[in-house]
């Protein structure tokens, strides 16, 4: 077994790896950037390397910086985590060329697995089913709408090195793929170095559904199930659980054995995912295909540890060092189920930009990996309400700074239950638990996924988002009865403030307690609440329940008819709550003057309808118009590459442009001025 192991990687996946290091009695070694410096990474590993400047391209991707590293330190082996040399072979060539074991698959799989072309070829020869597509060398756009025609649409075309939702356009016709086709080239060759293209049949109503493999040096090769990973937004994956909800003990099989094959076949050993898209048109289950396979860590690998008590992580370690399986197939279980969501630095109010930021507020529901949990089995830490436990992985802390030079994703939130519904019920309790000030993120839309019908039926496509959110994302939907339990917190949070300020020398003149009727406006509704000893009447209708809730608390604990957790501001004479995946603001005002409320003078916000703002802090890479050009609605004005996405901003009523006050090339601050029109 190796004595000390260097993680090149960053984030919550390093920390991941440190901790089963540490469980194994492994030294680590952390390597970090400029930006990194004050990283949770860097301050658990044994010993820290300094490796260069912020951008990935000047340090994380440095295979010779990394091997510096491990001579300095004495490190045997590098465990890659995912993304960055995760899945680049001559790393692991060179690797092995100064006697450095790679915890992870040989360079010839990396090889024949990164480049989606030839593993659809691989693919087809194992006897995997494969989608309908063309898997040549495209030569240019004209070829590529000949293909896509051919084909039928619609079609996907993808970077053949793309990955993480990178380098990947939906095509619904012609004019689709003249638009994106030099796109995904272009997003291909910015990530990943290579920008050929592939194009293939889009599977209509498909389900995203993987499975893990793990395999030894000896040929040994098994499949621990499988992982629902359907809801997805721009094929960046949102939520992921294991087991899904589709799949049969029958397809379980048929997949796991053509995936296993197909793993033989290139001679892999350590951990891999296989992903496949699956027809849920085809209630036989029988209409899978092979997509691609990652030789690499997931990053959703939570829940299958979750469920089957394995630990990924010791496996991939124990593999590199030489050790067979100890495992058999019939060792492989299902224990309850596991849901991962992924918390992003988002803001899915203004359309999911990217928010990058500083960490004012940083409070998970549990502990991240700054404490020495367990890896596998079920989640670390049990909780106060219903059944099961919570994971939370991270890599960020409070006041800390969450960089446009990396991914975004800021924690990943795992819950474990006994059944699917018990799972999903405690993502709802953790996420309204979830603590996040100073950059926009996606905390309620994931809330609001888990409540949502179509999710807890289980009736999930890769469209899921797109279909049930077509006009974004304004918070969960509260219907009569959740207004009437807010207005009775929101009146509760304005008499618990009152009587504390009569308690205060010389405030309020030490007048008498606060009165008890309150009039609370609310998302446009007005509601009368009595308060009352454990409880309160609110419009005429009886609530029961208490909270633990004292002035300057950001969170409460509400107990009674609803058990819920809020978050509460005080927002200038207004309060906001946060809870079940939306914000409410209020004005609670005594209900003897609640009527002068009328004669209030409301400010009315400016008109921003005759300019194009910059959504998100980015680089403007193309301006698509010119000034005094006549515009149409939906018409590209200008593209700003972001987090090494491209997005296309377009005119969203007609107008002729009348200033444009941004240059190509130029970087942009969020909510910027890139053109006026008439």
């Amino acid at each position: 077994m190796f004595s000390k192991i260097l993680i090149a990687n960053r984030g919550e996946i390093a920390c991941r790896v440190i901790t089963t290091a540490r469980k194994m009695g492994i030294a680590t070694v952390a390597v970090y950037s400029d930006a990194d410096a004050r990283a949770p990474f860097v301050r658990m590993a044994d010993e820290a390397v300094h490796i260069g400047p912020a951008p990935a391209s000047e340090s994380y991707l440095v295979p010779e910086k990394i091997i510096a590293a491990c001579k300095e330190t004495g490190a045997e082996a590098v465990h890659p985590g995912y993304g960055f040399l995760s899945e680049r072979a001559s790393f692991v060539e060179a690797l092995e060329a100064e006697n450095i074991a790679f915890i992870g698959p040989p360079p010839g799989a990396i090889a024949a697995m990164g480049d989606k072309i030839e593993s659809k070829k691989l693919a087809r020869e194992a006897g995997v089913n494969v989608v309908p597509g063309f898997v040549g060398e495209i030569r240019d756009t004209e070829h590529a709408v000949e293909i896509s025609n051919d084909i039928g649409y619609p079609v996907m075309m993808k970077a053949s090195a793309g990955g993480g939702g990178k380098g990947m356009r939906l095509a619904w016709s012609e004019k689709d793929v003249r638009e994106g086709f030099e796109a995904t080239k272009r997003e291909g060759l910015n990530s990943f170095g290579d920008d050929r293209v592939f194009i293939e049949k889009f599977i209509e109503n498909p389900r995203h559904i993987e499975i893990q493999i793990l395999g030894d040096k000896y040929g040994n090769v098994l499949y621990l199930n499988e992982r629902e990973c359907s809801i997805q937004r721009r094929h960046q994956k949102v939520v992921e659980e294991a087991p899904s909800p589709f799949v049969t003990p029958k397809m379980r099989k048929a997949m796991g054995e053509q995936c296993v094959a197909l793993s033989k076949a290139v001679d892999y050993h350590s951990a891999g995912t296989v992903e496949l898209i699956v027809s849920g048109a085809d209630p036989t289950g029988e209409s899978f295909y092979f997509l691609e396979m990652n030789t690499r860590l997931q990053v959703e690998h939570p829940v299958t540890e979750a469920i089957t008590g394995i630990d990924l992580v010791e496996q991939m370690i124990r593999v590199a060092a030489g050790e067979k399986l100890e495992l058999t197939q019939d060792d492989v279980g299902i224990d309850g189920w596991s849901i991962e969501n992924r918390v992003y630095a988002e803001d899915p109010y203004r359309g999911f930009l990217p928010s990058t930021g500083r960490l004012v507020e940083y409070e998970p529901p549990v502990e991240g990996w700054s404490d020495d949990g367990e890896v596998a089995g079920k989640p670390r830490r049990g909780v106060a309400h219903g059944v099961g436990a919570i994971r939370v992985d991270d890599g960020v802390f409070e006041g800390g700074e969450v960089s446009m030079f990396y991914d975004p994703m800021i924690a990943k939130l795992v819950t474990w239950a006994p059944t699917r519904e018990e799972a999903a019920d405690l993502q709802i309790e953790a996420l309204d638990n979830f603590r996040i000030r100073g950059l926009g993120h996606n905390v309620d839309f994931l809330s609001a996924i888990m409540q949502h019908e179509r999710f807890r039926s289980g009736e999930l496509t890769t469209g899921f988002i797109a279909e049930e959110y077509p006009d974004g994302f304004t918070g969960a939907p509260a219907d009569d009865a959740w207004l009437r339990q807010l207005a009775a917190l929101f009146a509760g949070a304005e008499f618990t403030e009152q009587v504390r300020a009569r308690q205060i020398s010389g405030q309020l003149n030490g007048s008498d307690n606060p009165p008890s009727l309150w009039m609370v406006k609310i998302d446009g509704r007005e509601f009368e609440v009595l308060l009352e000893q454990g409880g309160a009447i609110v419009d005429g209708k009886p609530l029961r329940g208490t909270w633990d809730w004292e002035v300057g608390m950001p969170i409460a604990q509400v107990t009674g008819d609803n058990e819920m957790a809020v978050q509460i501001e005080r927002i200038g004479v207004r309060w906001r709550m946060t809870t079940r995946g939306a914000s409410h603001e209020a004005l609670v005002l005594p209900a003897g003057i609640a009527s002068l409320s009328a004669h209030m003078i409301e400010k009315v916000p400016p008109d921003l309808s005759k300019m194009l703002i910059c959504p998100m802090p980015g680089m403007l890479v193309k301006l698509h118009v010119s000034e005094g050009e006549d515009v149409q609605p939906g018409q590209p004005l200008a593209t700003v590459e972001a987090m090494k996405m491209e997005n296309i901003l377009r005119a969203e009523k007609e107008g002729r442009i009348a200033a444009i006050n941004a240059e190509e090339g130029e970087s942009l601050a969020v909510d910027a001025v890139i053109l006026e029109l008439e």
